[in-house]
C-alpha cells in the first residue's frame, strides 16, 4: 500500500504541487516528546481504525450524531467536505488505498456545490476534498472544479462594505450584511484560486474580506463575537451579536479557533504581518481562558464556565491553528499548547468506551443556544483531530495535502 501512495504522490502533475514543508514544522517535530508521541499514534491508530470499520457504509455526508450513529446530509451541508478530507487524512496516516478510493468517491458528490452561490461555506465543502484531491492525484478535474466554487463564493462579496456575506441567498435581504468568524476559514479557497489561475482577484477578496474581519472582530482584550452586522447597502457597521454563542458581548470557542487558524493561513497566503498579529492576539486569549483540562468549554465567557459543556471540535481547531502560529512566528509556545490540546483530546475526549460510536471524536458541541447538538461527534472534530495529529507527526505529508508553504 506504501509504494502505491508514494507513487500516487509523485505523479508529474501532483508533483508540481508539493511544497517543502517549512523546516521549522519539520525541526518542531522531531523534537515532540516521546510520550507526545505515543499519545498521538494511539489515537491517530484508533481514529483509522474507526474508519476502517465504518466508512464502507457510510453513503452520504455525516453532520453529527444522534445516540451515537452519524446523522447524514445528501448535498453535505456547509460539511460535507470534512469527511472525504477526513478519508485523506487517514490514507496519510496508513497507506491503505482503501481510504482513498472511498474519499475520491465522496468528493465526488459534492460536485452539484461548485455553482452554489448560497453559502459563504464553499471553502469548507471544497478545500479538504476537492483542492486536496487535486494536490494527491494530480487529476486537473478536482483543481477545475475548486476554481469553480471560489467564483461562486466571490459573488457574495460586498464591495462596499468589504465583506463575504455569510448566509442567504443573493437576493434574499435576510442577513444581507451579516458577516461571521467561521468565514475566515473559507479565504483559502480563493487563494488557491489565484495560485492556480494567475488571477489576483479571489485572494484580493479575501485579504479584504480578513481586514474587515481584523478591523470589527477582535476585542482589546483578543475575544471576539460570533457574529458583526454592516448595512449592506452603505457597508457601515452595526455591531455584533452572535447565533452560537452565548450572547453578543461573549466568546464562543468555536469561532475563536476558526480565527486563530484562518488569520494565521490569511497570513501565509499574503505576507501581510498585521493578520499574524491579529492570530496572537485571538491565541493569547483563547490560551489564557482554557480550563486546566485542556479541553474547551463551547462559549468562553458563558455564566458557567469553566463548569459548562465541553466543545472538543474547538479543541481540535485551536490545535491545528496553534501549530500553524508556532511555524509562523517560530514561537515553541504556542507548540507546547497545541500538543496539550492534542493530547487532552486524545485521553479524555475519544470514544473508546463506547462499541456503538460511529465517529472517534466525542464531546462535542454544535450549537448550545439552540440546545442543538449537546455532547454529540462532529465531523469536523475527527477531521481536524486527525489534521493536527498529522501535523505533529507527519507534517510532510499535511503539507503535500493542505499546503503549509508561505506567502505566494
Amino acid at each position: 500500500m506504501e509504494i502505491s501512495r508514494r507513487s500516487v504522490l509523485t505523479t508529474a502533475a501532483g508533483a508540481a504541487a508539493l511544497h517543502a514543508v517549512p523546516t521549522t514544522v519539520a525541526r518542531a517535530a522531531e523534537r515532540t516528546p516521546a510520550a507526545d508521541v505515543r499519545t498521538l499514534r494511539a489515537a491517530a491508530d484508533y481514529a483509522t481504525g474507526k474508519l476502517r470499520t465504518v466508512a464502507p457504509g457510510v453513503t452520504a455526508f455525516p453532520v453529527g450524531t444522534k445516540a451515537e450513529k452519524w446523522v447524514y446530509s445528501q448535498n453535505g451541508d456547509w460539511v460535507g467536505g470534512f469527511w472525504p478530507g477526513t478519508l485523506w487524512m487517514a490514507w496519510l496516516y496508513s497507506g491503505d488505498d482503501t481510504y482513498r478510493t472511498l474519499a475520491l468517491d465522496s468528493a465526488k458528490k459534492l460536485a452539484p456545490r461548485q455553482t452554489d452561490t448560497t453559502t459563504h461555506d464553499l471553502g469548507f465543502l471544497f478545500y479538504p476534498s476537492w483542492v486536496t484531491a487535486w494536490r494527491l492525484t494530480g487529476d486537473d478535474t478536482w483543481r477545475t472544479g475548486a476554481v469553480r466554487a471560489a467564483d461562486s463564493l466571490i459573488r457574495r462579496y460586498n464591495p462596499g462594505g468589504r465583506f463575504i456575506r455569510a448566509w442567504g441567498a443573493l437576493n434574499d435581504p435576510n442577513n444581507a450584511g451579516r458577516v461571521i468568524m467561521d468565514t475566515m476559514m473559507n479565504l483559502d479557497l480563493l487563494a488557491f484560486a489565484s495560485e492556480q489561475t494567475g488571477d489576483g482577484k479571489y485572494l484580493g477578496i479575501a485579504a479584504e474580506h480578513a481586514k474587515t474581519a481584523q478591523r470589527v472582530f477582535p476585542r482589546p482584550d483578543g475575544s471576539t463575537p460570533h457574529v458583526y452586522d454592516f448595512d449592506p447597502a452603505t457597508g457601515v457597521p452595526i455591531g455584533p451579536g452572535t447565533v452560537q454563542g452565548y450572547s453578543p458581548t461573549s466568546c464562543w470557542a468555536r469561532g475563536q479557533a476558526w480565527g486563530i487558524y484562518g488569520f494565521t493561513t490569511i497570513h501565509r497566503r499574503t505576507g501581510d504581518r498585521q493578520f499574524l498579529t491579529t492570530a496572537r492576539r485571538l491565541a493569547d486569549y483563547a490560551l489564557g481562558a482554557l480550563t486546566p483540562d485542556h479541553v474547551p468549554v463551547w462559549d468562553f465567557r458563558a455564566p458557567q464556565q469553566p463548569y459548562d459543556v465541553k466543545d472538543a471540535s474547538a479543541g481540535a481547531i485551536m490545535a491545528c491553528g496553534l501549530l500553524d502560529l508556532s511555524a509562523a512566528t517560530g514561537r515553541p509556545e504556542y507548540r507546547v499548547a497545541a500538543l496539550r490540546l492534542l493530547t487532552a483530546l486524545a485521553k479524555t475526549c475519544l470514544t473508546r468506551n463506547s462499541t456503538r460510536a460511529e465517529a472517534v471524536v466525542a464531546r462535542c458541541t454544535r450549537n448550545r443556544p439552540a440546545e442543538d447538538g449537546i455532547e454529540i461527534s462532529l465531523p469536523y472534530a475527527d477531521y481536524y483531530l486527525l489534521e493536527g495529529i498529522l501535523r505533529v507527526l507527519q507534517p510532510q505529508d499535511v503539507d503535500r495535502a493542505i499546503d503549509l508553504s508561505g506567502a505566494k
